[in-house]
């Protein structure tokens, strides 16, 4: 009985209907004092009653109450905003436009328009109302595939948009009202901007908007009419030296191939290749682009060159496996052993030890770690703790060298946050410690101990979070830290220092402990 009067009593909708359309009405107004974004949204579900004709009425009255005013927002009242907008907008993308497409989308471009004024009165630095406005532009060009009016008239308010995109708000417009502007709207959004051009550049122009702002325009134009050349024009007639950066070349590259125009392609690329212009941003594009131009003509050969190339180069594994795949049967393993001993003797060992991880290839993981003239850089725990798990059950040793330059930088430069990740590296040393019989140049897991006691013995935070078991007493810390310095003539890894002794360390005193 007790259970069943609790499960009555809990909030709700099931249980809330027992209690009446009028009860429930005098609590909502009861709940709605003072909380004006209640109200709005009681409001609006009022209007969804009577209609989407109402619901555009109370929507237009909001909207033009947001336009009013000039007040700065703090962060707790844009997101209060941003969320009245999303209800607004779902009302007006569902059963508005469901009703009247024209209707709706006269609605959104109300919305659209309130995106200058609402971002001067946001310290917007997530840019979260702009990103927002960008979902709201792509809604109007899913309604306005359904809308009725003419191309022209929805082109004139594109144009209007692109010449009032000061933050980026209406960056994706063009790409968004495409489909629905069609050859005849985009023809006419074209000659607009045209026009706005070479007044822009005539001897008495006013520069009114910066050349971008017209330029992306052109371009999204460009793309929804599938016009390669004019892509390409855009930006050989307005910034030349664009197509002399890879990523650049590699768009126009990619678009000159689609159309056929492959050899173009090529050409464009040549006078724009990373290697000559000692770029290594964005390469990974130009390479993709030069091998679809080179798979259109038919140069499949000097494709898989430019594969193994550039796999090798920039340690591309992607490429790498390309290049594999379209090799003869049975070459494919000879070429990758042959490729994985190259990505081992890459200059770069982070890189390689990445791609190692990533491949997965753990044996040449472990022999470049152990191998390493450097001690690890202890701060990359995003490539050295996942590396670790990789080698801990074959190669224990090498698995602990990553822990070990983990644990030491948190400790050396006294990171607390990292403390209980520390901690748990040092279990797993511990743990893995009794699969290891030659410890080579490392000093083994007692020592190391040891000495981590004499260092830092006052790091209450981080020996907090070690398990007491794995913890050596106190005189044996300092007898094994004496020699295992003692044993060692220089610095080995995971001790402090050159010739260093337990007392030079720090004394280590058994309170601490």
């Amino acid at each position: 009985m007790a259970a069943k009067g609790a499960a009555s009593g809990t909030l709700n909708a099931k249980n809330l209907e027992a209690l009446g359309a009028a009860r429930l009405a005098e609590l909502l107004i009861v709940l709605c004092e003072g909380n004006n974004a209640s109200k709005r949204l009681l409001r609006l579900a009022l209007a969804e009653h009577k209609g989407p004709l109402e619901m555009a009425r109370e929507l237009r009255k909001r909207l033009a109450s947001i336009a009013r005013s000039g007040s700065l927002l703090d962060d707790h009242q844009r997101d209060d905003l941003l969320r009245e907008l999303e209800r607004q907008r779902q009302a007006i993308s569902g059963p508005i436009a469901d009703h009247d497409a024209d209707l709706a989308v006269d609605l959104l471009w109300e919305v659209l328009d309130l995106s200058g004024g609402l971002i001067e009165r946001c310290d917007d630095r997530d840019a979260e109302l702009r990103d927002w406005f960008h979902q709201a532009s792509a809604a109007l060009g899913q309604v306005a595939l359904a809308a009725r009016g003419k191309p022209q008239n929805l082109a004139d308010q594109v144009y209007a948009a692109v010449v009032s995109n000061s933050y980026g708000q209406f960056d994706p417009i063009v790409r968004d009202l495409g489909p629905a502007l069609g050859p005849e709207g985009l023809a006419h959004l074209r000659l607009r901007l045209e026009i706005l051009r070479q007044r822009s550049s005539g001897p008495t122009a006013a520069i009114t908007k910066p050349d971008w702002v017209v330029r992306l325009a052109m371009l999204d134009i460009a793309d929804a009419l599938g016009d390669a050349g004019a892509y390409l024009a855009e930006y050989r007639d307005q910034n030349p030296e664009a197509l002399t950066v890879p990523a650049i070349a590699a768009k126009v590259a990619e678009r000159l191939t689609k159309a056929g125009r492959p050899e173009e392609a090529l050409t464009l690329l040549q006078a724009a290749d990373p290697a000559l212009r000692q770029r290594r941003a964005g390469a990974v594009e130009w390479c993709d682009a030069r091998l679809a131009a080179l798979e259109a003509l038919g140069r499949s050969d000097e494709a898989q060159a430019q594969r193994w190339e550039f796999a090798l180069l920039e340690l591309s594994a992607r490429h790498l496996r390309d290049y594999l795949k379209r090799l003869p049967a049975f070459e494919d393993m000879p070429a990758e052993e042959k490729a994985l001993d190259l990505v081992a003797e890459h200059d770069d060992l982070e890189e390689a030890l990445w791609f190692l991880l990533h491949w997965p290839e753990p044996h040449r993981a472990a022999r470049l770690v152990l191998a390493a003239p450097q001690p690890l850089n202890g701060d990359r725990y995003f490539l050295l703790a996942p590396l670790a798990e990789l080698l801990e059950q074959r190669h224990p040793l090498a698995a602990t060298v990553c822990l070990r330059a983990m644990i030491d930088f948190t400790l050396k430069v006294k990171r607390p946050k990292r403390y209980p990740h520390a901690a748990r590296h040092l279990e797993t040393c511990h743990r893995l410690a009794a699969a290891i019989n030659d410890w080579g140049e490392l000093v083994d897991q007692r020592s190391y101990m040891a000495q981590l006691r004499c260092d830092h013995g006052r790091k209450y935070g981080f020996w907090g979070e070690v398990p007491k078991q794995i913890i050596p007493e106190p005189e044996a810390a300092v007898q094994s830290a004496n020699k295992a310095v003692g044993e060692t003539g220089r610095e080995g890894r995971g001790l402090r220092g050159a010739g260093a002794t337990a007392a030079e360390a720090g004394s280590v005193q058994p309170g601490l402990w």
